[in-house]
């Protein structure tokens, strides 16, 4: 963690450059991909790398097929308007936001059975449960909500989009069709 910002200062490559964000990024994350959002959000639309709108829409993609957030890094990567962008991109940003947990399993596996049994350890993981719905709130409020509620309707298609998930259980990838329908409409409509 500490070698690779001095290397990305010594080796300075676009390649680099990302492969340090995404590493600082996956090395951060704690209690699920949400968290990650605002520290994605921060590394790759001030530097230009993606626009915001760009981000949103991969966000919301991201949302509509199964498996880990974690993978919205690959699109980041690949959409990045900088080489290496497409399936190198995404590779290496996939490899790079995964590396950590990875490397922290590796290491931490000859310890594990005496590192669970520890209560001051047990305890500690609970507290930093908690405070990952904290961190959860602030990452639905930055970057989706300051970056995609500018209306009332807004509003309304979210509210929508949430019943439809919570209270009818649709498909996630049935509500991201239906909101992004319905999302045109009322920009063709107001």
């Amino acid at each position: 963690l500490i070698g690779l910002p001095v290397l990305a200062e010594l080796m300075p490559s676009q390649t680099m450059a990302m492969v340090d964000s995404f590493y600082r990024v996956g090395s951060l994350v704690f209690g699920g991909g949400h968290v990650v959002l605002p520290l994605l959000q921060a590394e790759v639309v001030p530097s230009g790398w993606v626009n915001n709108e760009s981000f949103l829409a991969g966000y919301g993609a991201a949302q509509a097929v199964p498996g880990p957030l974690f993978t919205f890094a690959a699109f980041l990567g690949a959409s990045m308007n900088t080489a290496p962008s497409g399936w190198i991109g995404g590779i290496v940003c996939l490899l790079a936001i995964f590396a950590p947990s990875f490397l922290l399993v590796v290491g931490s596996m000859p310890f594990w059975e005496r590192l669970r049994r520890n209560t001051g350890i047990q305890a500690a993981l609970a507290g930093i449960n908690a405070a990952v719905v904290g961190l959860l709130l602030a990452a639905l409020y930055q970057p989706v909500w300051t970056s995609a509620i500018f209306q009332p309707q807004d509003f309304g298609l979210a509210l929508v989009a949430l019943v439809a998930l919570m209270f009818w259980k649709l498909p996630p990838w049935l509500v991201v069709l239906g909101s992004g329908a319905a999302g045109w409409l009322l920009s063709v409509a107001l």
